[in-house]
């Protein structure tokens, strides 16, 4: 059996997902949620994941740059694998380093549609409406120094009406997410930590 993995899950926004995830490993033996940090001290993530008896941390922007104020942070928590969800900042090169293919990312559209500086949340619903697409979905793909750049580890899809609005889009979305991405953490997880 294989040892128990630690991850840390970065929110900077509500923290639906970031609940998700916590509730899905709850009784896991094998993925333990260790860590949520936020950039945000006003970040609704933070009250989620206490909520729910996991440790939090906020870590600025600015410290965030600092190796020395992160890594330390994450090596307390035993952090083993790190989960983006909703996380705006870029993730420095020092923590691609110490986390080789071992920090993921969920984006709120097909990649490589919509990705890149400024595509989150209601950006990238607004410019699926606007394209008129047909549909859209949801990407989950490694962290690398390339904004929504990383290898594609899955992509969930939905159907998009005329008459959709970018809020039911986004809902759409949404639903996608609830539903996949804790599973597809788990498999990834799985693969990593043979």
């Amino acid at each position: 059996m294989m040892k128990t993995v630690h991850i840390a899950i970065f929110a900077s926004g509500s923290g639906s997902n970031c609940e998700n995830i916590i509730r899905y490993f709850q009784s896991s033996s094998s993925v333990q949620t260790s860590l949520v940090v936020s950039n945000k001290a006003d970040a609704f993530a933070l009250v989620r994941a206490q909520r729910l008896g996991v440790p939090t941390a906020v870590v600025p922007k600015s410290d965030l740059a600092d190796a020395a104020k992160v890594l330390p942070l994450l090596a307390e928590h035993q952090v083993d694998f790190i989960v983006l969800a909703g996380f705006l900042p870029l993730v420095p090169d020092y923590l691609l380093q110490a986390f080789p293919r071992r920090i993921i990312n969920i984006h709120p559209s097909l990649l490589p549609k919509y990705g890149g500086k400024g595509m989150w949340g209601h950006h990238v619903h607004e410019a699926v409406k606007a394209a008129g697409d047909a549909e859209t979905g949801m990407t989950v793909h490694y962290v690398t120094p390339v904004c929504d750049g990383g290898d594609i580890i899955a992509q969930f899809r939905v159907a998009v009406l005329p008459s959709d609005t970018a809020e039911e889009i986004a809902e759409k979305e949404h639903q996608l997410e609830m539903a996949h991405f804790p599973a597809v953490i788990q498999q990834v997880i799985a693969e990593a930590f043979q």
